[in-house]
């Protein structure tokens, strides 16, 4: 096997080849700042460091909202490329489980995989979802999808399934009460749980002021 930094290095390489042109919310910048937050978090877990390294890297090659809802395109996609760069067999099977349950699925879905890798990049991921960066994103791709921003006549839907959660098209303001406003206690290291709370409460002044501005009150 290749050594770590250039496996890394070509990894690198390769997403940003892939994600050139991607919605702004899920492109190279979204992925280079979930594999710095995923090493910050790493730092405090005892963990294998280019698992966490390479899920990070490879978490969004090729999200299912982007190829027909297709959730084996990104861990399909990762596996050829750990192959092609004869990354060792249990390093890019980890990785590719990584890939294929790191996601929110929305409703009551239950987990069916875990491992202290996984925790710390899913946490990361989720971290990019709220605070400052996940308003911004939200809103991204709210915009890209054409949809309102804020309906007070359409309710968010707490108890969609899993299907119903992937196909909605309500209002990007729903999005938070749907997904962004639950992260925070759903988060799986100290690291992550406090660094979200900070982000969560970022949050909830956003809304605040959001409404009193859409009422008129500020």
């Amino acid at each position: 096997m290749k050594e770590s930094t250039e496996i890394i290095n070509s990894t690198i390489r390769y997403v940003k080849a892939e994600l050139t042109g991607a919605e702004g919310g899920h492109d190279w910048f979204h992925t280079y700042r979930v594999w710095k937050m995923a090493c910050r978090i790493s730092e405090k877990e005892d963990c294998n460091q280019l698992v966490v390294e390479l899920a990070a890297l490879l978490h969004d090659i090729a999200d299912s909202k982007f190829n027909d809802g297709d959730e084996e395109a990104g861990p399909r996609n990762a596996a050829f490329f750990l192959s092609e760069l004869n990354v060792a067999g249990e390093v890019a099977e980890h990785v590719v489980k990584i890939i294929r349950h790191i996601s929110f699925k929305g409703g009551n879905h239950q987990q069916e995989f875990r491992s202290t890798e996984l925790d710390i990049v899913q946490d990361a991921d989720r971290l990019d979802a709220i605070g400052a960066i996940g308003i911004a994103r939200t809103f991204n791709y709210g915009g890209y999808k054409n949809r309102e921003m804020y309906n007070p006549e359409i309710k968010p839907n707490l108890n969609m399934t899993k299907e119903e959660y992937k196909n909605s098209t309500a209002p990007t303001i729903n999005h938070f009460y749907e997904k962004l406003l639950l992260l925070k206690d759903r988060m799986n290291t100290r690291t992550g749980s406090a660094i979200a709370e900070q982000r969560h409460q970022y949050m909830e002044r956003f809304l605040n002021e959001f409404y009193d501005e859409w009422e008129g009150r500020l």
